[in-house]
């Protein structure tokens, strides 16, 4: 065992599962899943459109969200060494300051195949990039206070693929109903970003991270996520039900009152039962995504 320390930092470039693991594939589902409701939404003829919607996925994934996640570890690698040392940076499998480099070179990677994608595409990308450094870096680190950093998140993680993906394959700006979706299921992400933190409020308090639970109170907070979460989601049914979309409207419906039974058993312990209503209510609200996806399919305006 006295061995394996002076392996590790003795090591000049990281290796390629070091590199994986910086990127956090686990964290790319929920914009690839957004990205796949955008897809749906545009109503494109995908057979047709296969390269950008592909193009579209990389990008939302393992480009942007990658970047993200490098570029989150990079500059929280002292607060990592503390409180999770087995990280890939404080371990020393990213050794030196290439957890910096694989951050700027997927940013660049993230530019260059949304340049191939179209204008709208871009500006898209452009803005999820600046957000992903002004989220992390200073002097910005929005992580710092839980509304504007968890806002930033949820219109990145879901907002922003799905508009992303509308303008990659009809190469145009996006029609009202996917743009009022993807802000709408935006907004309800705050929620689910919050859920995120009620883990970490010892650390987040001593490292002065104003999350949700550490301003509010882990109760205080749970509410607040809940609501956030539900009331985008009974708009989007009030939505679909004054379009004439009924049965869509009646499925998202249903989705939202499961969700409202669990958010009962997450607000007697919020701290408990935050990583179980994230694992159950957080499925059956991307569910509802998609419902509401093949509703603008179905001719929702």
């Amino acid at each position: 065992m006295s061995l394996a320390a002076p392996d590790v930092a003795q090591k000049t470039r990281p290796d390629a599962a070091a590199v994986l693991a910086l990127l956090k594939p686990v964290t790319w589902f929920p914009p690839m899943w957004a990205y796949l409701c955008g897809l749906i939404s545009s109503g494109a003829d995908l057979t047709q459109q296969w390269l950008p919607a592909m193009l579209g996925i990389l990008l939302a994934g393992p480009l942007v969200c990658g970047t993200s996640q490098a570029v989150n570890d990079w500059f929280d690698r002292h607060v990592d060494a503390i409180n999770e040392p087995h990280r890939v940076i404080p371990s020393g499998r990213m050794p030196g300051r290439w957890g910096l480099y694989v951050g700027i070179i997927w940013s660049t990677l993230s530019l260059a195949v949304a340049s191939l994608l179209g204008t709208w595409v871009v500006v898209a990308t452009v803005f999820g990039l600046v957000s992903a450094w002004a989220y992390s870096a200073p002097p910005v680190r929005l992580k710092l206070n839980g509304w504007w950093g968890n806002a930033i998140v949820g219109l990145c993680y879901e907002g922003l693929p799905w508009f992303t993906a509308a303008a990659a394959v009809t190469a145009a700006l996006p029609s009202t109903s996917i743009v009022l979706a993807a802000v709408l299921y935006s907004i309800g992400a705050h929620g689910i970003m919050t859920l995120n933190d009620f883990k970490a409020i010892a650390g987040d308090t001593k490292m002065g991270v104003r999350s949700l639970p550490v301003q509010l109170g882990s109760q205080r907070a749970a509410q607040v996520a809940c609501l956030v979460m539900a009331l985008p989601q009974a708009i989007v049914v009030a939505w679909l039900w004054s379009s004439h979309a009924n049965s869509y409207a009646l499925a998202v419906a249903v989705l939202l009152a499961l969700q409202v039974t669990l958010m009962v058993r997450f607000l007697r312990d919020p701290v408990r039962y935050a990583i179980w209503y994230s694992a159950l209510g957080v499925t059956l609200y991307v569910l509802g995504m998609m419902v509401t996806a093949f509703a603008i399919l179905a001719g929702v305006t």
